[in-house]
């Protein structure tokens, strides 16, 4: 039988960078071994399971590529085959039914606390009696008293823990409904699945899910457990990390691509690389090369790693993702854009940071002016900048010949780009900051170009 992977989310939130990451690994390691990658949603707890979060964890997929190879599974329409399991785990003398009122089990667990024991409810060895078959009751594992799990663990390497240690664990609850350890068994084994590959803390889950291969028969998959992903302080990720959910990133402006590649470097390692194509990394991707310690999950790294892949955008693809933002107006907008992409990229992180910045080339009149920048408009500079509008409508308006217009401009007037540069830059682009004022000019045109000097300079 061939690899076959899956991704097992409980739809009770967004899909975070910890999911997105272990369904990457799970989707890597079954193309890397030309196997399957299966997505079942866990969706069981109907208190905390929600739509919204059902379609937050497919379109987060999506974005990301990570596509399964077989319809998705929703456990909840499984729920007769677990407790059919269940049945069957009574009837061969692995489970048994407990009848402990709430007021008992607590009495019971506090005990075994005390004496550092497992929870061993006094029904794993009595027949049932006195009318107790008319009670509510949950099914419990009969766990091992004596021996011992071992688990090798494609990541961790062989982990034993002693069976007297285990609880008799509930699989059915008193509703009849199956427990998530019981559920996870079954659905694995159904969809033959080869390997888990998972947070590491879902480790001490493993041993207990063990048992009930053990007692079913079935061979169990192999797993692997992944470190969880800390803050880059080396805390438990949270918010102030920025650990949001993946479609925060995307509005932020992450590429898919750039998501992707930052992901799997989350825990993986090749040497030195930090930037992979998809093609190159399921071509790379092995278990062996997944650390032991957590990652540290840094926002500054993931927008380099972006501006990597933002470089690397075709220019229908770069104004494409612009517009999604910032929703052009002027009919000339594409060209501009066009004609200034490499210098838009050069030093921005996000696409979304771009669209921001360059209200200037998307929409045509006369510039919003901000950060103060009317003070540089003196009334001495705006004649300056009307002059310098009457000699620029004589050039030939192309970067040689405005170059030189403008030099010689200066030239004439005994002024300095440092003079000329920022109230000009400031009345074509209403910013302190923008790419050449020259590549600017170019690509508004002679008409915007003098549009906007006039609009500024002759109002009083």
């Amino acid at each position: 039988m061939g690899v076959i992977t899956r991704f097992a989310p409980s739809p009770t939130g967004y899909l975070h960078i910890g999911s997105a990451r272990t369904a990457l690994f799970n989707w890597l390691f079954a193309r890397h071994n030309d196997g399957m990658f299966l997505l079942r949603i866990e969706d069981t707890d109907k208190k905390r399971s929600t739509e919204a979060a059902i379609t937050a964890i497919h379109e987060g997929l999506n974005w990301l590529n990570l596509k399964a190879d077989e319809p998705v599974v929703m456990q909840s329409t499984r729920i007769s085959r677990h407790v059919e399991v269940a049945n069957e785990l009574l009837k061969n003398g692995s489970a048994y039914r407990c009848y402990l009122n709430p007021e008992e089990l607590e009495n019971i667990r506090s005990a075994a606390t005390q004496k550092g024991k497992p929870l061993r409810s006094p029904w794993r060895n009595q027949l049932i009696n006195n009318g107790a078959q008319e009670s509510s009751f949950v099914v419990r594992m009969r766990m091992p008293d004596v021996g011992s799990t071992t688990i090798i663990d494609n990541v961790q390497g062989p982990i034993t823990v002693q069976n007297s240690v285990l609880d008799d664990m509930i699989i059915l609850r008193a509703d009849s409904s199956p427990t998530y350890t019981l559920a996870v068994v079954v659905d694995d084994h159904d969809m033959g699945i080869t390997h888990i590959i998972r947070g590491d803390d879902h480790l001490n889950n493993a041993f207990r899910q063990f048992i009930i291969y053990k007692a079913m028969g079935w061979t169990p998959p192999e797993f692997a457990h992944i470190p969880l992903i800390h803050g880059n302080d080396g805390s438990k990720l949270s918010k102030r990390h920025g650990a949001l959910g993946i479609d925060s990133y995307k509005n932020m402006g992450i590429l898919p691509d750039a998501m992707f590649s930052y992901l799997l470097r989350l825990g993986w390692s090749w040497g030195d690389e930090e930037v992979f194509t998809r093609d190159k990394a399921v071509e790379l991707f092995d278990l062996s090369r997944v650390g032991k310690s957590p990652a540290r999950f840094d926002l500054e790294k993931l927008e380099n790693i972006n501006s990597h892949f933002l470089k690397q955008l075709d220019n229908e693809t770069f104004f494409g993702l612009i517009g999604s933002v910032a929703k052009p107006t002027s009919p000339d907008a594409k060209r501009r854009i066009f004609k200034l992409a490499p210098l838009l990229k050069e030093r921005a992180k996000t696409h979304v940071e771009i669209a921001k910045s360059i209200t200037y080339l998307i929409h045509d009149g006369p510039a919003q002016i901000i950060d103060g920048l009317e003070q540089s408009l003196t009334t001495k500079m705006k004649t300056t900048l009307l002059d310098l509008d009457q000699a620029l409508a004589k050039s030939n308006w192309k970067m040689p010949a405005l170059q030189n217009t403008l030099n010689d401009f200066m030239l004439n007037n005994n002024l300095k780009m440092r003079d000329v540069g920022p109230p000009l830059r400031a009345v074509l682009t209403g910013r302190k900051n923008s790419a050449s004022i020259i590549d600017i000019m170019a690509a508004l045109g002679q008409s915007e170009t003098s549009l906007r000097i006039r609009a500024a300079c002759e109002k009083n």
